[in-house]
């Protein structure tokens, strides 16, 4: 594909362009924001001149991959695209007019895709009149770093179409993954309750953030705690991520937000970039966590919210939203899961982790915990997942 337009002049879209310019493409960013413009321009040359003070590219290289982007404010210059992919804000209403209006100006034969990481694809889709050539290509943040990249077919999705942006993506070296079109894919579903069940955790006054986050990672092997990871990401885009899912799941109680979370947002603690979230980052707090020193609480802890998760990614190979092999993929290479997490069930054994999600659900008598129906089966029949 010889021209790449990119909708969005965000951290997203910025780094979904020099990741394409990065594998020699002809880059159209286009934003109405001209300031927004100016910044991911000059965001650009800081990036790359950092990647050749690291030796991670040279500086011909750096140079060849600025001119092949382009900044504009003129919605015209998308063209000439052979792809365009939108990476704005996570509005169905918003991005449904974007593509309206994108359609009129692309050639039949351009394929339009979404950075949506929750929406529907379908639904997006539906404001198109040739909707075939519609589909999610979900990067993760920050794209330039992150391997994974979900693929998602709407209902009419080509399936050539597909296959071609994949190869393309695989040809910008990501490793592509192909999704159904569900709510959250397979990365925003599966992982839920890495973040719901620890907050859950905290709520019943067992532990602290500090000792939860250290659990997960201490002894789970995870690169970053719950906690650590929702103010990474902002606590307001992890709550609206979590909203999304539960509202499109019908108000699943497995994916129910947290009135924790709500208040946070409420009161503008997004995290690391507004200087508190789960944890206060003005400097004479920031390393001021103290944990529990207790190895049992810990363990209990942490095989809580891992065998939440892999009876979250049991049920996504259940109804089909991907293979096991992609589903593992995508959460270690997704967010970084220190092991595929249906490896990791057929390591602690499928009976282990179903006898303590039935506990859970006996405990509480709550939807959220309840076992998912291949989990049983697999147990009854006395499989294992690879």
């Amino acid at each position: 594909m010889q021209l790449v337009g990119v909708i969005g002049a965000g951290a997203m879209g910025s780094g979904i362009a020099q990741v394409a310019a990065t594998a020699g493409c002809s880059v159209v960013v286009f934003d109405t924001n001209e300031k927004a413009l100016a910044n991911a321009k000059s965001n650009l040359s800081s990036v790359l001149s950092r990647l050749v003070e690291k030796r991670k590219i040279n500086l011909d290289e750096s140079e060849n991959i600025f001119s092949l982007i382009k900044y504009t404010s003129i919605f015209s210059e998308l063209s000439a695209c052979s792809l365009v992919i939108e990476a704005i804000i996570e509005n169905l209403e918003v991005k449904k007019k974007v593509f309206s209006d994108l359609e009129k100006i692309v050639s039949p034969e351009c394929i339009l895709a979404s950075n949506t990481s929750s929406l529907s694809i379908t639904s997006i889709a539906s404001a198109c009149t040739k909707n075939d050539r519609v589909m999610g290509v979900h990067f993760f943040n920050p794209a330039p770093l992150m391997p994974l990249v979900e693929i998602v077919p709407g209902l009419s999705t080509d399936l050539v179409k597909l296959a071609e942006v994949k190869k393309t993506i695989a040809s910008w070296k990501k490793l592509p993954v192909i999704a159904k079109d569900t709510p959250g894919f397979i990365v925003n579903r599966v992982a839920r309750p890495f973040y719901g069940e620890s907050i859950r955790i905290y709520e019943e006054g067992i532990t602290n953030f500090a000792t939860i986050d250290a659990a997960l990672k201490e002894l789970g092997g995870f690169k970053m705690g719950p906690f650590e990871l929702m103010d990474l990401i902002g606590n307001d885009i992890n709550y609206t991520v979590t909203e999304t899912v539960w509202k499109q799941f019908f108000y699943d109680p497995k994916y129910k937000p947290s009135l924790t979370q709500k208040r946070l947002v409420e009161a503008g603690h997004f995290g690391k970039k507004s200087g508190k979230g789960y944890y206060d980052y003005s400097q004479e707090n920031i390393l001021n966590r103290k944990t529990e020193d207790n190895a049992v609480l810990k363990q209990q802890i942490l095989m809580r919210v891992l065998v939440m998760l892999i009876n979250e990614a049991t049920d996504a190979l259940y109804y089909g939203v991907a293979t096991k092999e992609d589903i593992d993929l995508a959460m270690t290479k997704g967010v970084n899961y220190p092991k595929g997490l249906l490896k990791w069930a057929d390591e602690i054994g499928c009976k282990s982790v179903l006898s303590q999600l039935e506990q859970l659900y006996t405990e509480y008598n709550e939807d959220r915990y309840r076992p998912s129906v291949l989990l049983k089966k697999m147990v009854k029949e006395n499989k294992t997942f690879y």
